[in-house]
């Protein structure tokens, strides 16, 4: 084997489909009405836990979106790790509403809920049947991701973690259809949460830098994003 095939095998093979637009900065949660107009967002599904409404993020959202012609629906149905009848429910509120959009704002628990309602509006069935990767055969509706935590990723990825309601078994449902069209991360949405959460977000985040730092399918990009996340 010549040198240049050796240098070869050794480069590992990626494929990067980058498809979401990022928007970061303190104060960015004002830009939400803006960029909702932008994608054409008509008639959208805020999802957002009971925490959210408490702490006044669902509040400061709605503010941003008025004004923009767009009508907002809420669910707030669900708690923590959602599982599929959390999911349904969303489902089942939402369906007669005829959106044509979504948004989730909060920690992974909404932005997982947010896509795991998106699945079955769009595409039908139950959860279970998404379980794996790339079996929604219909196009997905647009969604904003809004994380009010910095630790899940939940934002930056294609697949709801969503556990069964009976075994409580987690499936990790995934499709290229499910990512967010935009996320806006603003900083200032952080602050109100409690010590004890932000400190399990850290170890989160350093988890995923290490689990994409060693697993057998790194590749340069997500090395360079690994270390910068230990920085």
């Amino acid at each position: 084997m010549s040198n240049t095939d050796r240098a070869l095998n050794a480069m590992e093979s990626f494929d990067y489909r980058p498809h979401t637009r990022v928007i970061f900065g303190a104060g960015a949660l004002a830009r939400l009405g803006e960029l909702a107009r932008g994608l054409s967002f008509r008639r959208t599904l805020l999802v957002a836990d009971c925490g959210l409404v408490a702490a006044g993020h669902v509040e400061q959202a709605l503010k941003f979106l008025s004004g923009t012609g767009i009508e907002v629906f809420t669910f707030h149905d669900f708690g923590s790790n959602p599982n599929t009848a959390m999911v349904e429910r969303g489902r089942a509120h939402a369906a007669p509403l005829k959106v044509d959009s979504i948004i989730g704002l909060g920690g992974g628990s909404s932005l997982d809920c947010a896509k795991g309602i998106n699945f079955l509006l769009s595409n039908g069935g139950q959860m279970h049947d998404y379980c794996g990767f790339g079996k929604a055969r219909r196009p997905m509706l647009p969604m904003i991701g809004v994380p009010t935590t910095a630790g899940t990723g939940s934002e930056a990825q294609s697949y709801a973690l969503i556990s069964d309601a009976k075994t409580h078994v987690k499936m990790a449902c995934g499709d290229t259809k499910a990512k967010f069209r935009a996320v806006i991360l603003d900083p200032e949405l952080t602050l109100s949460q409690q010590r004890s959460v932000t400190a399990t977000a850290g170890f989160d985040a350093l988890a995923h830098a290490v689990e994409t730092y060693v697993t057998t399918k790194r590749n340069p990009l997500s090395e360079a994003y690994s270390r910068e996340a230990w920085c």
